[in-house]
C-alpha cells in the first residue's frame, strides 16, 4: 500500500492527533456525568438496583450462557491477549506499536482496577441493602474492550476491518452478559467504554508523536463497499439498541417499579450497553482512517 508524504497527509495526521485529544477528553467527561447520575443520585441507584433484579427473570440457559462467557475472561486469558497483540507488533518489527497494544490492555485494567477499588465509592442513598458493593467500571467490559482496542492498533490497515468484525462482536456480547449475570449494573459497562476509550485514544498519540504513523491511499472500491456496508450495518444495530433501550427506559420512569417494569429496565441496561460498546468501538476506528503504522523501511523518528 503506498504512501504520499504530502502536506495532505501531514495534515491527516495532525487532525488525528486532534481527534484523540478531543475524544479522550469527552470520555472523561462522560465517565464522570455516568458515575455522578448512576451511582450519585438515589434515581440512578433505584434504576440499576431494579434493572439487576429484573435479570432475575432470565431464563437458566441465558444466565449460564453469560456466566461461561463470563468465566473466559481472565487473568491468564487476559495475560494471554496482551502476548499476542504484543506478538503481532513484534512480527510487524515495531517495538513501539508492540508496546503501544499491550499498553491499551494492561493500562486500561490498571486505571479500571485503581478507580474501582481506591477512587470511587457507592453511596448507600436506598434502605434496600441490596448491591451496596461499587462494581464501577466493569473489569470485564474493559478487558473486552480493550482487546478490541489493542487489535485495532496493531493490525495492519487492510486486516482491520476483518479484525473489527470478530472481535467487535465478543466485545459487545461480553458487555451485555455482565449485567444478565448480574455481575455489573449498566452504568458499569458505560464507564467501562470510556476508560478504554481514554486510554486508547493516549496510546494511538504516543504512536503519532514519535513518528510511528502514516497515511495510506483509499482501498480499492470493493473493499470500500464491505467496508461501509460493514460500518453502516453496525451503525444501524447501534442505533436500533440505543432507540430501544432508551423508550424501554422512558417509559419505566413513568411507572412504580414491579416485576414487569424491573423486566424492562433490565431490556433496557442490555441494549444500552451494547449501544455503548458499539459506538465505543466505531468511534475509536474512525479515529484510525486512512492511517496505519509505518512499516519497517518507512523513516520514524526514532526507531
Amino acid at each position: 500500500m503506498q504512501t504520499d508524504l504530502s502536506y495532505a497527509d501531514e495534515t491527516r495526521l495532525r487532525h488525528a492527533r486532534h481527534r484523540w485529544t478531543v475524544i479522550a477528553i469527552c470520555a472523561s467527561l462522560f465517565f464522570v456525568a455516568v458515575y455522578l447520575l448512576a451511582v450519585r443520585t438515589t434515581t440512578g441507584q433505584a434504576i440499576e438496583n431494579a434493572a439487576l433484579n429484573g435479570a432475575d427473570q432470565v431464563g437458566p440457559r441465558a444466565y449460564l450462557a453469560a456466566s461461561k462467557a463470563l468465566s473466559t475472561i481472565t487473568y491468564s486469558s487476559l495475560a494471554l491477549a496482551t502476548v499476542l497483540v504484543g506478538a503481532i507488533g513484534l512480527l510487524r518489527r515495531q517495538v513501539h506499536l508492540a508496546v503501544a497494544a499491550m499498553a491499551v490492555i494492561l493500562g486500561s485494567q490498571a486505571v479500571t482496577q485503581f478507580l474501582k477499588y481506591v477512587v470511587l465509592q457507592r453511596p448507600e442513598l436506598l434502605n434496600t441493602h441490596q448491591y451496596l458493593e461499587n462494581t464501577l467500571p466493569s473489569g470485564h467490559t474493559t478487558a473486552a474492550m480493550s482487546v478490541l482496542f489493542a487489535t485495532l492498533i496493531v493490525m495492519p490497515y487492510r486486516f482491520r476491518g476483518v479484525a473489527m468484525f470478530f472481535a467487535l462482536t465478543w466485545a459487545v456480547g461480553i458487555g451485555a452478559y455482565t449485567v444478565i449475570a448480574q455481575w455489573h449494573r449498566l452504568s458499569d459497562t458505560l464507564a467501562a467504554d470510556a476508560v478504554t476509550l481514554v486510554v486508547a485514544c493516549a496510546a494511538s498519540h504516543f504512536l503519532a508523536r514519535t513518528g510511528r504513523l502514516r497515511a495510506v491511499v483509499s482501498p480499492g472500491a470493493a473493499r470500500f463497499t464491505l467496508r461501509t456496508v460493514f460500518v453502516a450495518a453496525v451503525a444501524a444495530v447501534g442505533v436500533l439498541c440505543l432507540a430501544l433501550g432508551g423508550t424501554a427506559l422512558v417509559a419505566a420512569l413513568h411507572r412504580s417499579i414491579d416485576d414487569n417494569v424491573e423486566w424492562a429496565l433490565f431490556l433496557s441496561a442490555q441494549w444500552v450497553a451494547a449501544a455503548g460498546s458499539i459506538f465505543s468501538a466505531l468511534l475509536f476506528w474512525w479515529t484510525w482512517h486512512r492511517l496505519e503504522t509505518k512499516r519497517r523501511g518507512d523513516p520514524v523518528a526514532a526507531r
